[in-house]
């Protein structure tokens, strides 16, 4: 009998072997069949099926696995079916948990859902699976730009600032301030500036998980994991005694931006006494500190001052009323979003940020430095005010003449009663200003004598800077900085005063409001684009349609003065011709379909999308007589909004398409290698895309800004504490929005053609090229700034690092700097990949 029943089971693991074996290879089959019918759902089951049953095939099918499960992946994503979505990728990574493509795939769905967190963690994943792998590097370096933003590297190379704040929370601590809570720790710095100076217990909040993860790496590798409690929470979501036992002593936080007020101090620290620590001290009582609640930066005193500035003016006032020879009709008003803020009910940051000391042209101060305003943030009910309190207005005497361009705000944060750190523009800081650009005055100029009136008040957790006004000295008009009346004599000296006060209140309600981005501004600013545009789209229409009437064309500028409305009247005895068809799918507001519309019969679509553009770019071909169909909006056409790209009608080919090469930061669009090779096949003969081809040119630089603001120089500017090799991991080779005209730096070459991408002649095009640079100075060279010459065609080009130019630069910083000498020369190793560009020394 146990003979038997050992055959027995013999016999049925057979034929259970035997029977996986069928339906694996069924499985298969039917998996193949399914991918030819384009059923890629159902081929992912029979596939996850297969794996299940048979591990041992994972290598064999794998690349077919991966196409299947993203042709899947697309299809689940196109109908919103999110879920189930992420439950394939959760499959297919337990199969392959060490799959880079997977990984990567997964991080650019999380990433385009909003999941930036998330999706750092898969790219990061895949790229130390493969650290060649060029997709999953350039989307790990995108993502780490919003994850952990760069002014953290700035603000830890800033010896300066880390001393002042741990010789202050040495100060509390020492004078018995034993428990402590870091709110916004980020990478746990201020919190291991407490254990180090004695505190007992210390806790630390970071809302963002990159960031935490990051802290809790840094703690521990400061051996203070057990004596520093990490909570991956806000603070306004810390309980007692759910995740701290008791109220604390001390709150230390540096969560304040350029403006303040901007990262929620006041609202963190209202909580924070009314929740967390302990009860301020008693005004002119000694007693023990260690019994009362404190808060390192005790206050803080914000400073203003009108400045000129042609660099923030021309980011947000347009300053022409024609563009290459397009009317811009007085009937749109164009604002930037900071102006918009002031009128609106969302919360929109209503400032930007510059750093003076390196701002291109510089700016010159038009007034004394003024107090805004102060601060208490030991001081509950002051900061339970700030909200509440009624707008208050000053007044800044005008002490040379200019135009007023932007009130510029910054802060004197005061630690403790001893130490301090300023964010003035004439002080050696990592921090930027804030920015109150002025818009919307009849008058901008001002002179000596003359007052800038402003009104301040707190709101939506921001310093809102408005009603910006000028009141010129002929009027005698007394404001007080205290009163918000004004003292005059009579009702002719009201009269005189008004005629004499530029306000910034809207001129008029019927104009047409058009909000654009400070990069769209400069770009209607900037004139060497659009005459570029103009003269090579008339070189184009003149090719394919020379019998036209070149003098109504106006292709130079010097035309006989008859309109457009004329020449079609005039033309319009004989028979039409055939309109031509350009499509520009730049991004952003751009008026380049109507400077085409005006050079001829032609059909100009333009791929604004939002309906406040569209409105002010009709109102605009409207002034410049232009026939309604001459105007169209592309998006409008097309049943597919994700296929921008095809045919303007099934019988039509376009004669020019422009496209969106360069981003303002100074680095190629993405995939727009992939978007020209689509736009080849849909130009007729003679046909062109905008530009043809592309110059990259970079040159060598030794620059300690780039370095300081790139990576954690060691451990000496973060006074000994290991934080260098955990953030870090977050550089990234590329920095961008640069301004080279400004740059701290010292050119140790010529520039050089280091890249040429064409657009028109892909054959031309190589993926990578060595480039051999001639050493003209001695020194380290430690970065590779890089900007384009953007070539419509061979007579037409725009260098997008002109003073004029809207777009900024770019530039690779080096892992380790090189020691060069005159007359040396170093190789670079060239590489582009989609939107990336790789640039290495070669040894």
């Amino acid at each position: 009998m146990p003979n038997s029943n050992a055959k027995f089971h013999c016999n049925h693991r057979g034929g259970q072997e035997a029977g996986r074996r069928e339906l694996v290879s069924r499985s298969l089959q039917s998996a193949q069949h399914c991918l030819e019918d384009q059923d890629f759902g159902t081929a992912y089951a029979h596939y996850l099926l297969v794996l299940n049953l048979a591990p041992e095939l994972k290598s064999s099918v794998k690349e077919t696995f991966q196409f299947t499960l993203f042709k899947w992946a697309e299809e689940l994503d196109s109908l919103a079916r999110i879920q189930d979505l992420f439950n394939c990728y959760e499959q297919a990574l337990e199969l392959y948990p060490n799959d880079e493509v997977i990984c990567n795939s997964m991080g650019e769905h999380l990433f385009r859902m909003g999941f930036r967190d998330e999706a750092a963690g898969y790219f990061h994943k895949a790229v130390k699976l493969n650290p060649d792998f060029a997709d999953a590097k350039e989307n790990f370096y995108r993502v780490a730009n919003w994850l952990v933003e760069r002014w953290h590297f700035i603000m830890l190379n800033d010896t300066k600032r880390n001393l002042t704040y741990l010789k202050a929370i040495e100060n509390a601590v020492r004078s018995g301030c034993n428990s402590v809570l870091d709110i916004g720790t980020g990478t746990g710095i201020l919190s291991m500036f407490a254990k180090k100076a004695g505190a007992s217990f210390v806790y630390a909040c970071e809302l963002s998980k990159t960031m935490y993860e990051l802290a809790c790496d840094v703690v521990a590798a400061n051996n203070m994991e057990r004596e520093i409690k990490l909570l991956h929470l806000k603070s306004l979501d810390i309980e007692i005694p759910k995740h701290i036992p008791e109220r604390v002593s001390l709150v230390v936080t540096e969560t304040v931006d350029a403006g303040l007020f901007g990262e929620g101090i006041v609202e963190s620290l209202i909580h924070a006494w009314e929740h967390l620590l302990l009860q301020p001290k008693p005004k002119n009582q000694d007693v023990s500190t260690g019994d009362y609640g404190r808060v390192i930066p005790a206050s803080a005193t914000i400073f203003g001052m009108a400045v000129e500035c042609k660099e923030i003016r021309r980011h947000h006032r347009v300053g022409t009323q024609e563009v290459a020879g397009v009317c811009l009709s007085n009937s749109v008003q164009f604002f930037s979003p900071t102006y918009a803020s002031a009128g609106s009910e969302e919360t929109v940051e209503p400032y930007t940020t510059e750093k003076l000391s390196r701002i291109p042209g510089g700016y010159v101060p038009l007034t004394e430095p003024c107090q805004v305003m102060t601060v208490d943030f030991n001081n509950l009910q002051e900061l339970k005010s700030l909200a509440a309190r009624k707008p208050w207005k000053l007044s800044l005497p005008v002490t040379e003449g200019g135009t007023l361009d932007a009130i510029v705000v910054w802060f004197v944060l005061q630690l403790d009663d001893e130490h301090t750190l300023s964010t003035s523009p004439s002080e050696e800081t990592c921090w930027e200003q804030a920015v109150y650009p002025v818009q919307g005055l009849l008058d901008y100029s001002v002179k000596t004598g003359d007052t800038v009136m402003i009104e301040a008040c707190c709101q939506d957790c921001y310093l809102k800077i408005q009603k910006v006004s000028s009141l010129t000295s002929e009027c005698g008009m007394d404001f007080s900085d205290r009163d918000d009346t004004l003292s005059l004599g009579n009702e002719a000296e009201l009269c005189n005063a008004l005629a004499g006060l530029q306000t910034t209140s809207k001129q008029d309600g019927n104009g047409q409001v058009c909000v654009l981005e400070s990069t769209e501004i400069a770009l209607l600013n900037n004139v060497p684009y659009h005459e570029c545009f103009k003269a090579a789209i008339g070189k184009v229409l003149l090719s394919l349609n020379p019998t036209k009437d070149l003098q109504s064309m106006d292709v130079d500028g010097h035309g006989s003065g008859m309109n457009l409305q004329e020449s079609q009247n005039k033309s319009s005895l004989d028979m039409a011709p055939d309109p031509l068809y350009i499509l520009d799918v730049s991004e952003g507001f751009s008026v380049l379909p109507i400077i085409a519309g005006k050079l001829g019969p032609v059909r100009a679509y333009s791929s604004i999308e939002k309906e406040q553009h569209q409105a002010a770019l009709n109102v605009i071909s409207e002034a410049n007589h232009f026939p309604k169909e001459t105007l169209e909006f592309w998006l409008s056409h097309l049943e597919d909004e994700s296929v921008v790209l095809q045919r303007p009608k099934s019988d039509k080919l376009w004669s020019i398409i422009i496209l969106d090469v360069i981003e303002t930061s100074g680095l190629i669009q993405q995939e727009v290698m992939e978007k020209a090779a689509i736009s080849r096949c849909l130009l007729h003969s003679g046909g062109k895309i905008f530009p043809q081809y592309v110059l990259v040119y970079g040159m060598l630089v030794e620059s300690e800004s780039l370095l300081l603001e790139s990576a954690v120089q060691g451990t000496e500017p973060t006074l000994g504490f290991n934080i260098a090799p955990f953030i870090n991991q977050f550089k990234v080779p590329v920095r961008v929005y640069l301004d080279l005209s400004t740059l701290p730096c010292l050119p140790l070459s010529k520039p050089a053609e280091l890249l040429r991408l064409d657009l028109m002649n892909p054959l031309s095009n190589s993926s990578s090229r060595e480039v051999k640079v001639q050493i003209c100075k001695s020194g380290q060279v430690t970065a590779i700034p890089f900007w384009y010459h953007i070539h419509l065609d061979e007579d037409h080009s725009l260098n997008t690092s002109d003073a004029s130019s809207h777009w900024k630069q770019a530039a690779v910083v080096l892992d380790e700097p090189i020691q060069v000498q005159v007359g040396n020369e170093l190789v670079l190793d060239v590489q582009h990949h989609k939107s990336n560009i790789s640039i290495t020394v070669k040894r």
